[in-house]
């Protein structure tokens, strides 16, 4: 069955503008970050005949290259979303979406659908497929994801197609040390690899370059490495099957997604007892979310990658500030001398009841015991940006305009949020890229 853009429900089309706007939010606020930098100087190094924007730049460079800086750019500051708390971050795709919607000329639908069929993949993947459980990471699934989309808006043939995913799928299997230990920065660069790869697959297969055709169902193939044998996906959106992007959670804090309940409740309590009368701190939460304080690094972070994935950091940023944001992972946050002392009182423990309701639910629940004895409990089961606790439009658009406030200005984030809202109108995704600009800053 071929999908068209008129194949989409309209909740579907307006959910994938959120994911849209939700990610550019994150591009926005990740522009200036180290990583986003480094690639930006790399990619000024290329020059290629079919050129494509980069996020935030004013200029161009190798498709391929465009998707790594896209996606190293959205991912930077760790808040963009989550398939059902499971499955990584399938909005990770978009990057090279945008890349090679640029050079083609494909239309707002075009992208649009893009993104749609490209959750289909990754997320019905990830359904069946727990690719950190076989010590992979999560690029393995958006490698697929992206090069299926990249491919189709490439307008590849379906043997073009079959060769393009076969060269994807065997050649980059990135692996889970990625996200152990201390992080490095390339946790947040990992899938921008993968989506360089992708439009690199799809752009050789255009050519006429053929893959192993037994790249999956081999005995050393893609699926023997996280199955054993092919498994069903089931229905895809537009044949009688839900729409996997409907289940994408938000984030409200820029954070390891299985970290946000802990710190809002973390948030709420401290507005309930002073810092100085807490005499313990104890966590309770699923599976993924206690596994957030399982490493030592977790405890004592050095950088900014480690910070973001640390449950009891990010629980002692909670309680000093109130909140976490992108500032609270500078240098000297993390180095502050007043976090190791709450550090001190903290204990993390899994449940396994609450490990048995997720994802449908997330639970967390804290435990704040004073000095003279008094018990003080906070407790959530799906924090606000879980799929079944979305945000508004109004809350997404709030966090665009409060991640871009360094980059962009108000009549900037008009303009961009303006072009997300319209694309199933817009001929290209040049307004997007317009409005994107950040100028000013002294930085490439």
């Amino acid at each position: 069955m071929e999908v068209t853009y008129d194949d989409l429900p309209a909740d579907v089309v307006h959910q994938v503008k959120r994911v849209l706007a939700d990610t550019m939010a994150c591009a926005a606020g990740g522009y200036q970050g180290a990583p986003s930098v480094l690639a930006r100087q790399l990619a000024a190094t290329t020059n290629s005949t079919t050129p494509a924007r980069m996020l935030g730049a004013a200029g161009a460079t190798a498709p391929d290259m465009a998707a790594f800086v896209n996606t190293v750019t959205a991912r930077y500051i760790d808040c963009n979303d989550t398939y059902a708390g499971i499955g990584g971050h399938p909005s990770d795709m978009i990057g090279a979406i945008l890349a090679v919607a640029d050079v083609t000329g494909a239309s707002g639908q075009d992208v649009l659908l893009a993104i749609a069929l490209g959750y289909e993949v990754y997320c019905r993947l990830a359904d069946v497929v727990s690719v950190g459980q076989r010590g992979f990471d999560q690029g393995a699934l958006c490698i697929l994801g992206s090069t299926a989309t990249c491919g189709r808006l490439m307008g590849l043939t379906a043997s073009q197609m079959g060769n393009a995913l076969a060269m994807a799928a065997v050649s980059y299997l990135p692996l889970g040390v990625i996200r152990s230990g201390e992080l490095s920065m390339w946790k947040g660069c990992a899938t921008a690899g993968a989506n360089r790869a992708a439009v690199f697959s799809a752009q050789l297969a255009a050519l006429g370059m053929t893959g192993p055709p037994a790249a999956f169902d081999d005995k050393s193939g893609w699926w023997r490495q996280f199955t054993g044998e092919p498994a069903a996906l089931g229905p895809f959106g537009g044949s009688d099957g839900p729409w996997r992007i409907m289940n994408t959670s938000f984030k409200c804090y820029p954070a390891q997604i299985h970290i946000q309940g802990a710190i809002s409740l973390a948030a709420d309590l401290r507005t309930q007892v002073k810092l100085a009368d807490i005499a313990s701190i104890h966590v309770e939460s699923y599976r993924s979310a206690a596994h957030s304080s399982a490493d030592p690094a977790k405890w004592l972070p050095k950088n900014r990658e480690t910070a973001d994935h640390s449950l009891p950091y990010l629980v002692a940023v909670a309680l000093l500030d109130g909140t976490v944001t992108p500032a609270s992972f500078t240098d000297a946050r993390i180095a502050d001398p007043a976090v190791p002392p709450i550090l001190a009182k903290l204990t993390v423990q899994e449940n396994p009841a609450y490990t048995a309701r997720f994802p449908q639910e997330a639970i967390t629940r804290i435990e704040v015991t004073t000095t003279a004895g008094q018990r003080l409990v906070a407790e959530t089961n799906r924090p606000k940006g879980h799929y079944l606790h979305p945000l508004a439009d109004a809350e997404v658009e709030a966090k665009f305009r409060d991640l871009a406030a360094g980059t962009l200005t108000p009549a900037g984030c008009d303009a961009a949020l303006a072009a997300v809202w319209g694309m199933d109108g817009a001929p290209s995704v040049t307004a997007l890229l317009d409005a994107m600009v950040v100028s000013g800053l002294g930085v490439t």
